[in-house]
C-alpha cells in the first residue's frame, strides 16, 4: 500500500501514514474547510490497510494544538477500525501528544481514551 504523506496547511495537519512499518501520525492543527474530505480518503486507505492480514504493529500519533468538532468527529472515524483491529488481536498503539499546561487538549485524549477497551493508549506530554 502506497504510504501517504500531505504538508501541513493553515487549516489542515501534517499527515504520515507510512504503512509500511505500521506508523501512521497527524500533526499540527485540524479545521479544514471540508473535513469529510479532507478525513475521508485516509480513513479509507486505513480501512483498506487494516484489511490485510499483515501482524504489522500499528503505532498512530496524533499531536493536534488545536482541531475542531468536524475534526473530532473524523478522528474518532479513523479510531474505530483501529480498536476493531485490536479486539482481533492486532497490537495498536495510539499516541496522544499534548503540550504541557494544554488542558483542553490533554482532556481531549483523555476523552479519546476512555472509548479504548482493546488499543493502547498513551497519554503523552511534551515539554516545550
Amino acid at each position: 500500500m502506497d504510504r501517504i504523506q500531505l504538508a501541513a496547511t493553515d487549516r489542515s495537519p501534517r499527515v504520515d501514514f507510512d504503512f509500511a512499518t505500521g506508523h501512521l501520525s497527524l500533526h499540527g492543527e485540524s479545521y479544514p474547510e471540508d473535513a469529510a474530505a479532507f478525513f475521508g480518503p485516509l480513513l479509507q486507505a486505513l480501512r483498506t490497510y487494516l484489511a490485510d492480514a499483515s501482524p504489522t504493529p500499528i503505532v498512530f500519533e496524533v499531536g493536534l494544538a488545536y482541531f475542531n468538532s468536524s475534526s473530532a468527529k473524523a478522528l474518532m472515524n479513523l479510531f474505530m477500525p483501529l480498536e476493531d483491529a485490536a479486539e482481533e488481536g492486532r497490537s495498536i498503539t495510539v499516541r496522544w501528544w499534548f503540550a504541557d499546561g494544554d488542558e483542553t487538549i490533554e482532556e481531549a485524549g483523555e476523552d479519546f481514551a476512555a472509548d479504548f477497551s482493546y488499543a493502547r493508549f498513551e497519554m503523552v506530554r511534551e515539554i516545550v
